[in-house]
């Protein structure tokens, strides 16, 4: 375990991962866009298995989600992920080219 900025995540850290950007998608994807400039899908919908985590069931505050210290956050973050498991536990993205 270790603490950064006061909030407590599981694991140990990846040198220097956060999160740059996040776009909540429909049923549950958060398009996520690393410090890296990599692009990864998670799927949170396994997380509403968590009592923390049900109020993400209400579709506008799933939807809600920001960026805090790198860190995906909701709710002024009452919930938040580390960026390391998202990262782990998410799926590469490849960007449609269009004309």
């Amino acid at each position: 375990m270790y603490i950064i900025n006061g909030i407590a995540y599981a694991g140990e850290p990846v040198n220097g991962i956060e999160i740059a950007k996040v776009d909540a998608l429909d049923d549950m994807i958060l398009l996520l866009t690393f410090n890296t400039g990599e692009k990864r899908l998670y799927d949170a919908s396994g997380l509403l298995e968590y009592p923390a985590f049900k109020p993400l069931e209400n579709e506008r505050t799933f939807k809600s989600a920001k960026i805090e210290y790198g860190t995906v956050v909701w709710l002024d973050g009452d919930i938040d992920i580390a960026p390391e498991t998202l990262y782990k536990t998410s799926f590469a993205y490849q960007e449609a080219l269009t004309k």
